[in-house]
């Protein structure tokens, strides 16, 4: 008799504990019941801010945390696995690892904020962030040393190259959605919520004259099964926010007192193949120096990425260029720790500026990877600036070659001239240790509410230069410490 493993079955290993908001009021709130969650109709926000909307339902717990990637996920996991009850709320749907298309168009469009179409107000910079149940951890490519070594341990981190795509089919990419918030589904304590999107923190005034708001919980509107919008309620003794450097801010600024700071190849070989990042230069990250400098790498691109960074100057100029595109090793020429800032009024409302050093940092990683190009036997280098020019190495003398690389590395930066894209944003609700310049203190509770927590990259001083995953787990798994702590002394209380 062939029998499988749960976790190998289409629903995947978070089904018990996704509930779909499509389904009829009534099955809704029996999951949720029968998942151990106090559900009514009823509501009383006593004196709290909330939206003008009343809420068509209102479930109770522990611990409500919207957003489930590399802080969210970790939080939520944590919190469950100790007794909590939690309910994690995501704006992003949920698709199990077996239903994963791996295919570029309907990836973007089910894993990615704005379907991957995100562009800054002024159009010069593409937006790339991670919208599903895990977060950026589903999509991206791979006490603090007791945290690092839990949180390595947990994601599987390896040196050796695994074949991906956009996501993973075989659960090798140890996601949030492979890792902790299995661990809130073992456990019994969680409940899973895709598909809904976070209105407003809800608080109120304490009662101790201290001037200092409490956190109660999360209103979050969706659409039922008639395809309405509703707005729901989920109060808890503890909220923590952990939607990303785009979206939580925005969320804090929603009738919050809580403030953000408002800154932030082989003969063989196809490019789209093997690992979606194989290789790292830091000849030019000045980690000796100030840190701010840029690293250089390979990057997976699929073609309708492709086509979209790559430039042309005519019909048959882009058609030669597609032609060529499973022998063209794109290359990230320079992933700047960057010093200039921006504001994400919303999610879908970004500005950015390009500071001057940002931009030199750029350019010489660009110089720097056409000369690793050549230098690897690329038969024809080119970049990515408006004009379009490439050599063909083997016909260009020395000089020819050094011109080439020297123009094309001093081309101003911006203004559309060469396509810029984000990844890995982070800032904008700083940790420190003054809350005249900071948003969260060192446990990651906010300074103005009680009981809210931030969980995510936003918490950064600063950008770190480097995929973010590991460190968003790292500071979470401490912050979840600091919200055990918090609920342990309630209950003692």
């Amino acid at each position: 008799m062939n029998t499988k493993k749960k976790d190998d079955q289409p629903f995947g290993p978070l089904h018990e504990e996704i509930i779909s908001l499509k389904n009829s009021q009534k099955l809704i709130f029996h999951r949720l019941q029968e998942l151990g969650f106090s559900v009514s109709k009823l509501h009383n926000f006593n004196n709290a801010r909330r939206s003008t909307e009343c809420p068509a339902f209102t479930v109770e717990c522990d611990a409500v945390v919207v957003g489930s990637g590399s802080g969210g996920g970790v939080i939520a996991g944590i919190l469950a696995n100790a007794g909590h009850k939690v309910v994690v709320l995501e704006k992003g749907s949920y698709l199990a690892r077996s239903n994963l298309s791996l295919l570029e168009g309907p990836s973007m469009d089910q894993m990615y904020l704005g379907s991957g179409l995100l562009i800054t107000q002024d159009m010069d910079i593409m937006i790339l962030a991670g919208s599903t149940v895990g977060g950026g951890s589903t999509v991206n490519c791979e006490l603090y040393k007791e945290a690092m070594k839990i949180v390595c341990e947990k994601m599987g981190v390896q040196s050796e190259i695994e074949d991906e795509g956009m996501g993973c089919k075989n659960g090798k990419k140890k996601g949030t959605a492979e890792t902790w918030l299995v661990d809130l589904v073992k456990s019994g304590n969680g409940a899973i919520l895709p598909e809904c999107e976070a209105l407003e923190v809800i608080h109120e005034e304490k009662n101790d004259n201290s001037l200092k708001h409490k956190a109660i919980g999360v209103t979050f509107a969706f659409q039922n099964i008639e395809g309405m919008r509703e707005i729901c309620m989920v109060k808890s003794k503890v909220t923590i926010v952990a939607c990303g450097a785009l979206t939580t801010p925005s969320l804090l600024k929603k009738n919050s007192p809580s403030k953000s700071n408002d800154i932030w190849p082989e003969a063989e070989k196809k490019s789209y193949e093997g690992g979606i990042m194989t290789a790292m230069s830091k000849v030019v990250a000045n980690f000796e120096g100030s840190g701010y400098g840029a690293v250089i790498q390979t990057a997976g691109l699929h073609p309708g990425m492709f086509s979209a960074l790559m430039t042309w100057v005519s019909g048959q100029d882009i058609k030669m260029r597609m032609s060529k595109y499973s022998r063209t090793a794109y290359i990230l020429a320079a992933l700047a720790r960057d010093i200039g800032s921006g504001k994400a009024f919303s999610p879908y409302s970004i500005s950015y500026k390009l500071d001057q050093l940002d931009e030199e940092k750029l350019k010489a990683g660009l110089e720097k990877t056409l000369r690793i190009l050549a230098a690897a036997g690329a038969e024809e280098i080119g970049t990515q600036q408006e004009k379009g020019r490439s050599l063909k190495v083997n016909e260009a003398s020395s000089k020819e070659f050094e011109r080439f690389v020297k123009e094309e590395s001093s081309i101003e930066i911006g203004k559309h001239s060469v396509p810029i894209c984000s990844a890995h944003q982070m800032g904008r609700c700083r940790m420190g240790t003054d809350p005249t310049n900071s948003v969260v203190n060192s446990n990651g509770e906010t300074w103005e509410v009680e009981g809210l927590f931030l969980g995510d990259s936003s918490v950064c001083p600063t950008a770190i230069g480097v995929n973010p995953m590991v460190t968003i787990q790292d500071i979470s798994y401490c912050t979840a410490q600091s919200v055990l702590q918090l609920l342990k002394n309630q209950k003692l209380g």
